[in-house]
């Protein structure tokens, strides 16, 4: 009998341990196992990496990436319910799985990870998209995670890997994709999880880049982002001028039409201009 086999059902798990899900924490539980292997599969071949995942709730994904070989796995979880029901994990798997009861947003996972490093979860929905922007921005790159592979709102997933034109395309997309491959490898309806959200999920895959995909100062390019989509029904020479008194004529040396508007302008562009700026 395998180490995953010996554990019980996690419906039995979540019974025993009365670990109902709490929207507070943002917890949503997958319970099919099934499920929680497809996922797991999703990040690559596990085997010699140490694998950080957040919000394990009960372990369904936790045992579906022990199962496919992870080397070791860390599972930062807020809610302190939930330890007993994963000690039960670290049990079956001595020496490959340990659990630290806090807050991710407040950890640094290489005090306990050794590269090479990949991030699998089933993110919280109150903290995934902050936790994505965090690892895409480290002070330097490449960053400590070789890949990415976690789920998020439907809705989040596609601001990911969206494309100039297309209503969902903005800050999110610009910031992963500049950094980033990044596409959505798993669909999920609400009626997957326990209890059932109001919207359907998917999962999303990103391999980090050796470098960046286009060179540019992320502090330049980032404050460009954020005025340009903050007002993306205006033209551009209308939601940067608070960014420099000469914006048409920088926006034009980077051959972006100044009457153009954020949703039309690709990744390439912004990194263009955000280059010219750099030289006033």
């Amino acid at each position: 009998m395998s180490a995953i086999d010996s554990l019980p059902p996690l419906r039995e798990v979540i019974a025993t341990h009365q670990l109902s899900a709490r929207k507070s924490l943002g917890q949503n539980f997958l319970l099919d196992l099934n499920l929680t292997a497809k996922i797991a599969r999703q990040a690559g071949d596990l085997t010699g990496c140490d694998v950080l995942e957040i919000g394990p709730g009960p372990g369904g994904l936790t045992r579906g990436l022990l199962a496919e070989g992870a080397r070791r796995v860390l599972a930062v979880e807020k809610d302190s319910r939930c330890l007993p029901a994963l000690q039960e994990i670290a049990d079956a798997y001595p020496g490959r799985f340990e659990v630290i009861n806090g807050d991710a947003l407040e950890i640094d996972p290489l005090e306990y990870l050794t590269p090479p490093i990949r991030i699998a979860a089933n993110l919280p929905y109150n903290v995934g998209t902050e936790l994505l922007v965090r690892w895409l921005t480290p002070k330097e790159w490449p960053p400590f995670w070789e890949s990415l592979t976690l789920m998020f709102q439907r809705e989040v997933a596609e601001r990911i890997v969206a494309q100039p034109g297309s209503k969902a395309y903005g800050r999110l997309a610009l910031l992963a994709q500049w950094r980033a491959d990044a596409r959505i490898v798993l669909s999920l309806p609400p009626g997957a999880f326990t209890p059932p959200p109001k919207v359907s999920s998917a999962v999303v895959h990103l391999d980090a880049l050796p470098e960046l995909r286009f060179p540019a100062d992320a502090a330049i390019l980032s404050r460009v982002v954020a005025a340009a989509f903050n007002q993306r029904r205006k033209m551009l020479r209308a939601s940067l001028k608070g960014i420099s008194p000469d914006i048409e004529a920088h926006l034009t040396a980077a051959g972006i039409p100044p009457t153009e508007r954020a949703e039309q302008v690709s990744l390439e562009a912004f990194c263009a201009l955000a280059r010219e700026l750099a030289k006033a």
